[in-house]
């Protein structure tokens, strides 16, 4: 079975340390990456790692996970709050799907207390900072271990 995984970001999310660092911290989305990269190798879990301002090529790279991945991780950003079309592409992956936000959105705007995303994700880790993301890979790693144990 695959133990890869791929991690998307949505949109404005590679202008993380630059945009609001109040709301979003000071590290980069290079720093993510290369953090996850370090804990992946540690879990024996291969990665991906994409981000994209644009829906559609989120959810070609949904599509390409149902055949290469094991797991999602996915920050979905404002497609969060909007996206049907995102919700059916996950609906569409058979593997865990962990949504991951760096701010805690339940303490901001009330348009970004509503996640279609939610409605398909096996967990959602929000407001924990830029940890949120080593901790969802933690999580895919288990599920894809239990997964292997029930085969």
């Amino acid at each position: 079975m695959s133990r890869l995984v791929t991690v998307l970001n949505g949109p404005n999310l590679n202008l993380l340390g630059r945009r609001q660092p109040e709301i979003y911290g000071h590290e980069t989305l290079a720093d993510i990456e290369a953090a996850c990269r370090a804990l992946a190798d540690e879990l024996g879990l291969g990665l991906q790692f994409h981000q994209s301002n644009h829906e559609g090529e989120l959810i070609d790279w949904i599509h390409a996970a149902r055949d290469e991945a094991a797991g999602i991780v996915i920050n979905p950003a404002a497609f969060t709050h909007t996206s049907v079309a995102l919700l059916d592409a996950l609906n569409a992956f058979d593997g865990p799907v962990i949504e991951v936000h760096i701010s805690n959105v339940h303490k901001r705007e009330t348009f970004r207390h509503h996640s279609y995303v939610s409605l398909r994700a096996d967990g959602v880790i929000a407001g924990l900072g830029t940890e949120g993301y080593g901790l969802a890979l933690r999580r895919v790693a288990t599920l894809i271990g239990l997964a292997e144990a029930a085969r």
